[in-house]
């Protein structure tokens, strides 16, 4: 009898888990961004979102929840340990950033915490100066790195995250020790600290580092990936200058939900978001902002999740 009470209270709980899933979603649906506002991830995540709440996409609005703190560290350990699984909680993912930070340690999460739904952008680093740098090339950059070791000071959103594993690869590369300074604020923060002149050189979003050119605030001297980004065709990439950096460091962007979101729930997501992503309002204004974008989904993330998981792992023991 026991039994059969277990299995009548089962099935009863999985036939209001199904009724309520296709309802989904019923309210306002809440995504939280590790990264503080007016960065690359906070602006993006803003715009790929607007269309949320329109009758032909999930006819609900989706508000953004900033958690900044210790490179996204502080907003992945909530969303994995604590965020509701009733799909009204999506989070924002970066990658490398999350997936780094789980195979360094010290965090709550790894990639089976979570489960992706579809990915909106790449988004390159780039290495960047203030506007009245002495510094015009990396050949400059590197030759100063050469002669005051340990003296080149420049800003990064976080450790582990792509700007620092950039950083790794270019000192890597050129054979020097520069300044890595990680900033609290994410990459908003590292760009002010460039701007400012708090810092001698910073790498950054090329999203952020675009709109801040075009403000006449800094000079972009290279790109970390293989070949030249259509937003700055005449900013040549670090391979072509010498510097054997490849696109590990390339962020992708995207949305998931915590492990043990009801799949119902997850198989609406995967469906509608990939066209949200697709519509000409958010393309036009994510190109606007010099934000690349690269629609995958849910399965294409998963093959890239892999990917980068099993490439990360070679590239941190070797940096």
């Amino acid at each position: 009898m026991k039994k059969l009470l277990a299995s009548a209270a089962i099935a009863l709980a999985a036939l209001a888990q199904t009724a309520q899933a296709q309802n989904y979603p019923e309210r306002p649906i809440m995504m939280m961004v590790s990264y503080g506002a007016g960065g690359a991830t906070d602006f993006q995540a803003r715009i790929v979102t607007m269309t949320a709440g329109n009758e032909d996409s999930l006819g609900m609005p989706i508000a953004i929840l900033n958690k900044p703190g210790a490179g996204g560290r502080v907003g992945w350990n909530w969303l994995a340990t604590q965020a509701d699984t009733d799909g009204y909680t999506l989070g924002a993912y970066n990658i490398p950033h999350f997936i780094a930070q789980s195979i360094k340690g010290g965090v709550q999460y790894s990639a089976d915490s979570f489960e992706p739904i579809a990915n909106w952008g790449a988004d390159p680093a780039v290495f960047i100066v203030g506007k009245d740098s002495a510094f015009n090339s990396m050949a400059d950059v590197i030759a100063f790195a050469k002669e005051n070791p340990g003296k080149l000071t420049f800003s990064g959103a976080g450790l582990f995250v792509g700007h620092h594993i950039a950083a790794l690869q270019i000192e890597k590369a050129a054979g020097v020790k520069m300044a890595y300074i990680p900033t609290k604020g994410g990459g908003a923060a590292a760009m002010k600290a460039v701007i400012a002149g708090d810092v001698l050189g910073g790498v950054n979003n090329l999203s952020d580092a675009y709109r801040a050119a075009a403000a006449g605030n800094v000079k972009i001297l290279g790109v970390a990936d293989l070949e030249r980004n259509a937003f700055l065709p005449d900013v040549p990439t670090l391979l072509e200058q010498g510097l054997d950096v490849d696109n590990s460091s390339v962020n992708f962007r995207g949305i998931m939900v915590p492990k043990g979101t009801p799949q119902d729930v997850i198989d609406i997501l995967a469906e509608k978001i990939p066209a949200a992503f697709a519509s000409k309002q958010v393309a036009s204004k994510m190109e606007a902002g010099g934000s690349p974008m690269h629609i995958m989904n849910r399965d294409e993330v998963k093959a890239m999740w892999a990917a980068r998981e099993k490439t990360l792992k070679e590239l941190l023991a070797g940096l």
